[in-house]
């Protein structure tokens, strides 16, 4: 299943790294990208979360605001963002939910195994609560001057 553009955004409320409620509805009339990402502090999430970090406020300046998801405890997110200085809310969905809601989860392959997990994807979501863009398994080097452009800012 994938997000189709135009589309409703399916609303969710998930635990950010300091045991707070953050909610989709929070950020109406804002654009907002949510990133699913694998594993707090692995290599390639630590990449794409240092470029959503350093280019923060020229992305909160343009109306952006930036939600990172991951299946991680809520510890293991505020560990992360206090190692990497993250200047954004990270969320906690360990059951997946709304990894699938996304179509963010699914059959992967690495090493010739298959197996079910995060596929990385950002999505964003314009101030009306739809989706104005969907990109599925992302790069993580120069992912965010790759939405930029898309962005044409």
């Amino acid at each position: 299943m994938t997000l189709e553009i135009g589309t409703a955004a399916p609303e969710f409320t998930l635990v950010n790294q300091d045991g707070q409620g953050v909610s989709l509805s929070d950020h109406l009339g804002k654009n907002v990208i949510v990133y699913f990402y694998p594993a707090a502090s692995t290599q390639g999430c630590t990449i794409q979360a240092c470029d959503f970090r350093d280019n923060i406020n020229s992305l909160n300046a343009t109306g952006y605001v930036v939600l990172g998801v991951s299946p991680d405890k809520q510890s293991k997110l505020k560990t992360f963002q206090e190692k990497q200085d993250l200047n954004f809310d990270l969320l906690s969905d360990e059951d997946s939910f709304v990894h699938k809601a996304y179509g963010a989860y699914g059959a992967k392959k690495m090493h010739g195994k298959e197996y079910m997990g995060t596929i990385r994807s950002t999505f964003v979501v314009d101030p009306d609560g739809k989706i104005s863009h969907a990109f599925y398994k992302v790069k993580t080097t120069g992912h965010v001057t790759f939405l930029k452009e898309q962005f044409g800012l």
